[in-house]
């Protein structure tokens, strides 16, 4: 099981290296073009080709056929990539990819708290402690000292 956890761990750390190396690079793209909105549709393209390839070499192609069964409020995911994508690349190059990111960060641990609390979206509930509160807590001074540096 560690060894799961540690996996599942790097996996997680290297997605998170990706956001700020993504919202650098489309925001770079956006403002080259001057088209904020077409990197966004270049980028979407290029992850789309990524997705397929996955989806074909890993074997799992049929599950397509599955996809109208399910609720159809389960598809709002891309709207949020949709927008973040959009909102990242429009808002880095004016605001600054270190500030941009901050935010998103800010917002993520205060939309995962939430979703762990609660148990929201069929996630398992994982309770928000005094010893967890105090972690969030210091991760969201130690982000607001990493800006104000």
């Amino acid at each position: 099981m560690h060894s799961d956890t540690t996996r599942y761990a790097l996996i997680m750390l290297l997605a998170g290296i990706g956001i700020p190396i993504l919202a650098a690079l489309n925001s770079q793209l956006g403002a080259r073009i001057g088209a904020p909105v077409a990197a966004s549709v270049v980028l979407f393209t290029v992850a789309l080709l990524a997705c397929v390839l996955v989806l074909v070499f890993s074997g799992q192609a049929s599950a397509f056929a599955a996809m109208p069964a399910q609720p159809k409020h389960l598809f709002a995911a891309g709207l949020f990539v949709a927008f973040y994508v959009l909102s990242i690349t429009f808002v880095a190059p004016r605001f600054g990819v270190g500030n941009a990111v901050f935010c998103v960060l800010l917002g993520q641990m205060i939309a995962a708290t939430l979703i762990d609390q609660f148990g929201l979206f069929g996630a398992a509930v994982h309770t928000v402690t005094v010893t967890r509160a105090a972690g969030l807590l210091a991760m969201v001074g130690g982000l607001a000292l990493i800006q104000r540096g």
